[in-house]
């Protein structure tokens, strides 16, 4: 994934007058919005195939999009040797790895799954470095440390009950097939925005682009094309297209675009914090003294990430 012709710097979070304030706007709707579908996702599984399933939300995001996109009469044009990137930005960030990462989930319980899709701090991180030559400083190990740590005393009492056997096993390596899957799709959506593309001609276009290639998938795998009327079924599916993919997408890949893909990824360590203060309220959920201290060590993190010294603007190496 060579890096293409790219003049100047993507504006970090102290490039321009205000832009502190946008990132956390931008952070805190990625925030609340993913660590609410938590809720939303399960709904969408069982009389549909999961693959069905995402065609059907991606498309409806991008029908959404392109409305949007005629309405505010933004671009929706793009230079012809953009597409494989787009492509490819739909392919992986939009499509695959969810397939992976709701194939796991039916071996494992959430918490695991938590823990093990946190990777992708790291791997954004690594992958940055090796495609784009991002330059990752010592603040940011430290708070992917910390994150994760919380992440994992949160869910400490289902790490305990893990068990090593072979379903296990298999759920825990799609989930990180999923994750490693997602990640190369944020470095799809890095040299997209190293050319300056507009973010909602990009987003509408691939999440086409993964909506049919999801229902394609799913017409080769033999799945049923087919459609529930359950009330919660469509509820869901249009919070996870509207919410869950065409606005929050959106803001991800702005934040992406002001702070880079490591920094922007670590948003995913408070998904589950927000996922169990909605169980709180909704649920019952009781909190334990680990998961108490583990949601103390994913907000430290989240503010080593956010007040980020110097704050230096976000550059690449050609």
């Amino acid at each position: 994934m060579a890096p293409t012709a790219y003049s100047g710097s993507v504006p970090g979070p102290k490039a321009c007058p205000g832009s502190s304030l946008q990132v956390l706007l931008l952070y805190a709707v990625v925030v609340l919005i993913w660590g609410s579908t938590w809720a939303a996702i399960p709904f969408q599984l069982g009389t549909v195939a999961e693959e069905v399933s995402v065609g059907y939300r991606f498309g409806l995001a991008a029908l959404a999009l392109y409305a949007f996109a005629y309405a505010s009469r933004r671009p929706l044009r793009l230079p012809a040797n953009a597409f494989p990137f787009v492509f490819l930005q739909g392919a992986l960030l939009f499509c695959i790895n969810y397939f992976f990462v709701y194939y796991g989930t039916a071996y494992l319980t959430s918490g695991i799954v938590a823990v093990l899709f946190s990777g992708i701090l790291i791997l954004n991180a690594i992958f940055e470095r090796l495609f784009f030559g991002r330059t990752i400083d010592a603040r940011f190990w430290l708070a992917a440390a910390v994150g994760i740590s919380g992440i994992g005393l949160i869910f400490s009492t289902e790490i305990s009950d893990f068990s090593f056997s072979d379903q296990s096993i298999r759920g825990g390596m799609l989930v990180l097939c999923g994750t490693l899957i997602a990640s190369l799709g944020n470095m799809a959506a890095v040299s997209n925005t190293k050319r300056g593309l507009p973010v909602v001609a990009v987003n509408a276009h691939a999440m086409a682009f993964a909506a049919m290639l999801a229902l394609l998938i799913a017409a080769a795998l033999g799945k049923r094309l087919e459609f529930s009327p359950r009330a919660d079924y469509i509820l869901s599916l249009l919070y996870l297209a509207v919410f869950g993919s065409a606005v929050a997408f959106g803001c991800y890949l702005a934040l992406l675009r002001l702070i880079g893909a490591a920094r922007a990824s670590y948003s995913s360590v408070l998904f589950p914090v927000v996922a169990l203060l909605i169980s709180t309220v909704f649920e019952g959920y009781r909190w334990t003294i680990p998961a108490a201290v583990g949601m103390l060590l994913t907000l430290v993190g989240n503010w080593l990430i956010l007040s980020q010294r110097k704050n230096n603007p976000v550059s690449y190496t050609h």
